[in-house]
């Protein structure tokens, strides 16, 4: 995404919890915090309007789960993801969303998962990301009048980071897991990042409250019921 957006001319600010992770040579500022720290983020947030001015577009990319089923949540985990994944994300675009809509212009773009439209494991972090699909709706209903758009990517599962501790248990996991997808494989970053920067271009001016799955059909159905029990 912040390659895209810088070649397709954005001034991209980078915002992160370690100077490592925005090594990226397309940033043209950075900020270190954590979302999970309420000090650290008001402080960014501050440091993010004084030093780069009010954002045109805001990308919310915030994610992280580990507990993968009912049986691993624990109230810890509980209250880690719906933190990270909900009220950190709510807390740190609240007040830039504010300022954007003061001005009278601005985007917001919030990167959720097919887990938001359906139960595929992850129960904190799918109620966490649920919760991120209609906050969207809420700024894109109660703010559009104040120039504000807000829309949401949801993700099937993509080849990153996030995967490997599942890929150490389980080197054959990828396979298994491309016959549930229509197209016969997993979506790449590249794929979510030209969604993204749709909808936070003026090509997509007239979409607000949307939430768009960018997920090799997953969502559209459930093909191994096709081919196991219909085509049996």
């Amino acid at each position: 995404m912040v390659a895209l957006l810088n070649e397709r001319g954005a001034r991209v600010v980078g915002c992160d919890r370690s100077d490592e992770a925005l090594a990226s040579p397309h940033l043209a500022s950075r900020h270190v915090f954590d979302l999970l720290d309420r000090v650290s983020l008001e402080a960014a947030i501050a440091a993010i309007l004084d030093k780069d001015g009010i954002p045109d577009i805001l990308i919310n990319n915030a994610g992280w789960t580990r507990a993968e089923t009912l049986p691993a949540l624990t109230p810890d985990k509980i209250e880690h993801e719906l933190d990270l994944n909900l009220t950190g994300v709510m807390m740190f675009a609240d007040p830039l969303v504010k300022a954007m809509a003061r001005r009278g212009s601005g985007n917001v773009v919030f990167i959720s998962s097919v887990n938001a439209i359906a139960h595929f494991g992850n129960p904190a972090y799918a109620a966490a990301k649920a919760g991120i699909n209609a906050y969207a709706k809420s700024i894109a209903v109660e703010l559009g009048r104040s120039g504000i758009r807000a829309n949401v990517v949801c993700p099937g599962s993509i080849r990153t980071a996030a995967w490997d501790h599942r890929l150490a248990k389980d080197p054959e996991i990828l396979g298994r897991l491309q016959r549930l997808y229509p197209l016969g494989r997993i979506v790449n970053a590249s794929e979510v990042a030209e969604a993204v920067a749709f909808l936070a271009s003026d090509r997509a001016s007239g979409v607000t409250g949307v939430v768009m799955p960018v997920d090799a059909g997953l969502t559209a159905g459930c093909l191994p019921f096709i081919d196991d029990i219909l085509g049996a």
